[in-house]
């Protein structure tokens, strides 16, 4: 008989423990009932009650294929970063007046070996 009560509760311990962790690494938006640190206590305050109601009411079922999965999203992958972004705002006219003044000072014909221009 002895035997049988230190199986038990060593039984009991285990399941106690097993379903404290299980209820702290438990994901918080899956959790029913009522808020995950309540469930904490309960677990907690009623060993094998609480872990009984804890499997019963507080866990939450996996995600099914239903729900929305939420990812992340880098910004060069989201079409909506990307739509937010404007061309850059130089007009052709202004573009290649830039172009030019730096043809001219690019122009070789006004440069000497040293690389300064001539004046």
């Amino acid at each position: 008989m002895a035997r049988l009560l230190v199986g038990l509760v060593a039984l009991a311990v285990a399941f106690y423990v097993y379903a404290l962790v299980d209820c702290i690494l438990f994901a918080r938006v899956r959790v029913r009932g009522l808020p995950k640190i309540a469930w904490v206590f309960i677990v907690l305050l009623f060993p094998v009650v609480g872990g009984v109601l804890w499997f019963l009411i507080g866990r939450g079922r996996k995600a099914s294929k239903r729900q929305v999965q939420y990812r992340t999203v880098g910004p060069d992958d989201d079409p909506e970063f990307l739509g937010a972004l404007r061309a850059d705002p130089v007009s052709d006219a202004q573009l290649r007046e830039l172009e030019q003044q730096f043809a001219e000072k690019d122009d070789p014909d006004t440069r000497t070996d040293n690389g300064r221009s001539d004046r």
